[in-house]
């Protein structure tokens, strides 16, 4: 079971140790799977051992994330985990400020990645899941209000799914990646 608490960001510092591609991954890997020890965090992001080592401190010294002592089963091996399970922040939050448009920036090329190794492995997936696979567009005429309306019942939704208990029925799941934009534009 994930841990359903949200951090909401406010501080520049904090945004700043979540806007670099490798620490993005290992939140969302600890989020993921859970606790994990330094040698399975870089075995599971193909990274050298020592740069993983260092990431984690940046991101402890952030409060992200944290050592848990008492997973270890010796002096040498070392447990990380979030201390959160969802992170807030809005660039509107950080006006003027170049650490909010390099964090954005990472989210969206984070998205993108992931929708293209979709892509290019789908392939090697059975065919109800290339089936159940989906992506959606629409244009709506919405007001302030409307808009995080549709922000709240959405991301109600997709934490429903990501917090659940899974069901022990014998069906088949696999990890999903759900992301969603809504942004004011023009067709």
């Amino acid at each position: 079971m994930h841990d359903d608490s949200t951090r909401e960001v406010r501080d520049s510092k904090v945004l700043a140790a979540m806007a670099h591609p490798l620490r993005r991954r290992l939140l969302d890997v600890l989020r993921v799977d859970g606790p994990s020890t330094v040698s399975v965090l870089a075995e599971r992001t193909g990274e050298a051992v020592g740069k993983v080592s260092h990431h984690l401190r940046v991101l402890g010294a952030s409060d992200l994330v944290e050592e848990v002592p008492e997973l270890a089963r010796d002096r040498r091996e070392r447990w990380w985990r979030r201390t959160s399970g969802r992170l807030d922040w809005s660039p509107s939050d950080f006006p003027d400020d170049p650490v909010a448009l390099a964090a954005e920036s990472l989210v969206l090329e984070r998205q993108t990645a992931l929708a293209r190794q979709w892509f290019a492995e789908r392939e090697d997936h059975p065919e109800p899941w290339r089936r159940a696979a989906f992506t959606a567009d629409h244009w709506a005429r919405l007001s302030v209000a409307e808009l995080a309306e549709l922000e709240e019942r959405i991301v109600s939704l997709m934490a429903s799914l990501a917090d659940r208990e899974v069901p022990d029925d014998g069906q088949e799941r696999k990890l999903v990646f759900l992301t969603v934009r809504a942004v004011p534009g023009r067709p």
